[in-house]
């Protein structure tokens, strides 16, 4: 230390050394009393097995209140020294601007929403799919099925959308990976599309999509058993065109999503009549043997 320094170096006394560097020679000659942990550590393990989710801070407390002397300070080293410290999660990322509340939409085209689901094969590969609806009209847009999706995977299936259909005012998406990267950050600049962004852990506020989901699930993927990849496109496929053209919904005056749309769009210029893209025809087959009316193509009172 540096008083034994000076006194070897520059023979000088003990008091002048401790002088120097400001030291007390009460302080020079002092010898750590070294305190055992071994009886700390255990009550601190007896409390930590018996309240699993209590920080150093709950036990301190406790064992304050049981007599224990020492401080925080201690009881944190020894709780540390012992691997007692409770995992923390980690925040995740978020995209930092998530924009103005949307406006109630009042027409098609206006806000999409989209998100993902996952499911499993009957060999146990997990496969997702990307759901985006009219948030108008609750009409199903598209439902990509494959086992990885990606940012530039989803600003494909938007393009193959708008080349259908128009292109939206806005999308409004969860914050995942797949909506957060550069890929749709870059496609909705360019395009000139507002992406929406709901606050983290409140999914209510994509209801329409949620509930959305939950009757993809119900419906479709907990009614099926998929043999591979393209058989569980073709029974997806096959749902979705149900939905929009089969199922009635009530918030739209209990008709199909589908058929709504079309009415709206006989609005601005003629109808078009639906069609199965091909997609489904083990699904449409399935249908049309049942006694489920035909699509009707006018408008309906």
């Amino acid at each position: 230390m540096a008083v034994d320094y000076l006194r070897d170096s520059f023979d000088v006394g003990l008091r002048r050394s401790c002088g120097l560097v400001q030291l007390t020679t009460a302080s020079y000659y002092y010898q750590p009393k070294g305190r055992e942990d071994a009886e700390l550590a255990s009550i601190l393990k007896e409390k930590a097995q018996k309240h699993r989710r209590w920080g150093y801070r709950s036990i301190y407390d406790r064992i304050r209140l049981e007599g224990w002397l020492d401080n925080h300070k201690r009881v944190y080293r020894v709780y540390c020294d012992v691997g007692l410290q409770l995992s923390k999660r980690k925040k995740r990322k978020t995209a930092k601007w998530r924009g103005d509340k949307l406006p109630p939409v009042t027409g098609l085209n206006e806000v999409w929403a989209m998100d993902f689901v996952s499911d499993q094969l009957a060999g146990g590969r997990t496969v997702r799919t990307l759901n985006v609806i009219d948030l108008y009209s609750r009409e199903c847009l598209a439902i990509e099925v494959d086992t990885s999706l990606t940012g530039g995977r989803v600003t494909r299936v938007l393009d193959r959308i708008i080349e259908e259909r128009g292109k939206p005012f806005a999308i409004q998406t969860d914050n995942g990976p797949e909506f957060t990267g550069k890929a749709m950050d870059k496609w909705a600049y360019k395009l000139g599309i507002k992406h929406h962004f709901i606050e983290p852990g409140k999914p209510t506020q994509n209801a329409h999509i949620e509930s959305f989901n939950s009757l993809f699930r119900i419906q479709c993927l907990n009614q099926h058993w998929f043999l591979g990849l393209e058989d569980c496109r073709e029974l997806i496929n096959s749902w979705k065109y149900e939905y929009n053209w089969i199922r009635c919904h009530r918030s739209i005056g209990r008709i199909p999503p589908g058929l709504f749309a079309q009415q709206e769009r006989q609005k601005d210029g003629p109808p078009s009549a639906p069609t199965s893209n091909g997609s489904h025809s083990r699904g449409a087959s399935a249908l049309r043997s049942t006694n489920e009316p035909e699509i009707v193509t006018s408008k309906v009172s």
